[in-house]
């Protein structure tokens, strides 16, 4: 633990000249949720040192408290919390809203990912892990919650198939009655994916390798957990489903044409 903590130490002190640079990061606020006091902390320190604006807790119950008070764009959630667990929370915070949220694993808890991404998490990262890599998860997942909300619509990044459209700025599904569904940023990936290779049977190690900054083994069930949520908010039965086909013992392909609109 002593050596995990020197490395956060390191890091937050070596960036601490490049602060200079005037970064605009500010407006971002990120609510960091750990009870480890020492490992909290320093993740407080360095993300204030990136110029975001960071409110922390040590547990679910104090988390719900500050989101009810503040404005938070982004979660960075450990799963492991006294009370209420990170898992449920994910679960709560998703049926309100679409704050970014970033699960923090165990390496070895490859259940816990596949229960995170099933109640709504965008990203997960493993103990012990790379403050670089998280940073550049952090940014890019609040760039997409601040793309998709309200007003921010830019019809030439519109995509159309089936009865919907894809927002690909505001990352969001809209139905023929301009009703909003966001998506996670796993389920943006993929479904981009599927779109770019329209008509085209995708293996899983294929969608893996095109779902950016993820760990995966080859026994990782993340794309079929992807597709069924992917199935659900395109209201595809997964019975009988018409837009994402699964081709047993191949992978899945997706059968609409996208189209541009304009």
């Amino acid at each position: 633990m002593s050596e995990h903590i020197d490395k956060f130490s390191a890091v937050v002190i070596s960036n601490a000249a490049t602060n200079l640079q005037g970064r605009r990061d500010m407006d971002i606020s990120i609510l960091i949720v750990e009870d480890d006091s020492i490992t909290r902390h320093c993740l407080v320190d360095y993300f204030r040192q990136e110029q975001y604006t960071v409110y922390e807790a040590a547990s679910a119950e104090k988390a719900e408290s500050i989101m009810q008070d503040h404005n938070i764009d982004l979660i960075l959630l450990d799963i492991q919390l006294p009370g209420k667990d990170g898992l449920t929370l994910t679960r709560e915070i998703r049926t309100r809203g679409n704050t970014g949220i970033i699960l923090v694993t165990s390496r070895q808890d490859e259940i816990e990912r596949i229960i995170g991404l099933e109640c709504g998490a965008d990203e997960y990262v493993s103990k012990p892990f790379n403050l670089r890599e998280l940073l550049a998860r952090t940014k890019n997942l609040a760039a997409r919650v601040r793309a998709a909300a309200p007003g921010n619509e830019n019809r030439a990044n519109l995509r159309r198939f089936e009865n919907w459209k894809l927002d690909l700025d505001r990352r969001l599904l809209l139905s023929e009655k301009n009703e909003t569904t966001a998506l996670t940023h796993g389920e943006y990936q993929l479904l981009c994916a599927f779109i770019n290779n329209a008509g085209h049977t995708l293996s899983r190690d294929q969608l893996m390798d095109r779902i950016k900054n993820r760990e995966w083994t080859p026994n990782d069930r993340t794309i079929d957990v992807l597709v069924g949520r992917l199935r659900r908010k395109l209201h595809d039965a997964p019975a009988n489903p018409r837009i994402i086909l699964t081709v047993h013992g191949a992978g899945y392909v997706f059968t609409p044409k996208a189209v541009p609109c304009y």
